[in-house]
């Protein structure tokens, strides 16, 4: 298992794998629906399994103190093998090393558990979508450990 910082068109090319299996062939999101926003200065995490791209994230800049984490996304196969915490741990460190000390991200409410392990705290009060895509905002403030990480919980 492999957390890299896309820098290269191939890498992009697995994100959108990543994202075009997990998301629209496994959950019928439409492609234009997927891709909406996204932008070519867009920040990506993918997690690699050998050679084969497994897990995503894309990373947002709020403010110069807040980054949130966006379209996480796992192909099945893989999920609950620590793939997707790779992805954002190493986005975690990514935004402290630039500064961010308080990540959010808003989860699919089947999905808290997973962010919650994670330490993000979900704020109730700011929901939003419905049926399988009911979204909670979690929060979570970073510590200095989670920018020295370096890849050592992974």
């Amino acid at each position: 298992m492999k957390a890299i910082r896309v820098t290269k068109e191939y890498e992009r090319a697995g994100v959108h794998y990543v994202r075009t299996q997990a998301m629209c062939i496994g959950f019928h999101v439409p492609l234009e629906m997927e891709f909406e926003g996204d932008t070519p200065e867009d920040e990506y995490i993918l997690v690699l399994d050998g050679i084969k791209p497994v897990s995503t994230c894309r990373l947002r800049y709020i403010d110069g103190h807040t980054g949130q984490i966006e379209r996480v996304a796992t192909l099945e196969e893989y999920r609950g093998q620590h793939y997707g915490r790779a992805a954002i741990l190493e986005a975690e460190r990514l935004f402290a090393e630039n500064g961010v000390t308080r990540v959010v991200i808003n989860s699919r409410e089947a999905a808290l558990g997973f962010y919650e392990k994670l330490g993000y705290v979900p704020d109730y009060t700011q929901t939003f979508g419905s049926g399988e895509f009911r979204c909670v905002r979690t929060v979570k403030e970073l510590t200095k450990e989670e920018g020295e990480d370096n890849g050592k919980n992974i």
